[in-house]
């Protein structure tokens, strides 16, 4: 048994019929892990969505990450969306006050939607 494999974070990147890329995550989105997160997120160009469905749990810095990224997608005039918030991530969005803040749908479906150019 490898020490830290639980605390893997899993990329993948979906290209999906409406141009929205999907980032679909899967682990703990925290300081060891958020760098490739950051990376695959800046890559991409249109809407983009994040999958938080399979993210057990995030620290101050994944948080900041996701800030990151939604205010960058503000700044180039890009859709953003988050779908899928977990229970517990849901608890330190409304703790850190960025509930209201950050775009949030209970589905990917709902957030895709939202992101989509009308």
């Amino acid at each position: 048994m490898t020490l830290g494999r639980t605390e893997d974070l899993h990329i993948e990147i979906i290209e999906r019929p409406s141009g929205t890329q999907l980032i679909k995550l899967s682990g703990p989105l925290i300081l060891r892990t958020l760098f490739e997160f950051q990376e695959a997120a800046r890559r991409h160009s249109g809407p983009l969505v994040v999958d938080a469905a399979d993210v057990p749990y995030m620290d101050s810095a994944g948080l900041g990450a996701l800030i990151g990224i939604f205010a960058s997608c503000q700044r180039t005039g890009q859709k953003f969306a988050i779908s899928n918030v977990p229970d517990r991530v849901q608890i330190l969005f409304e703790m850190t006050g960025v509930k209201g803040l950050l775009p949030c749908f209970s589905s990917i479906t709902e957030a895709e939607a939202a992101v989509i150019p009308q």
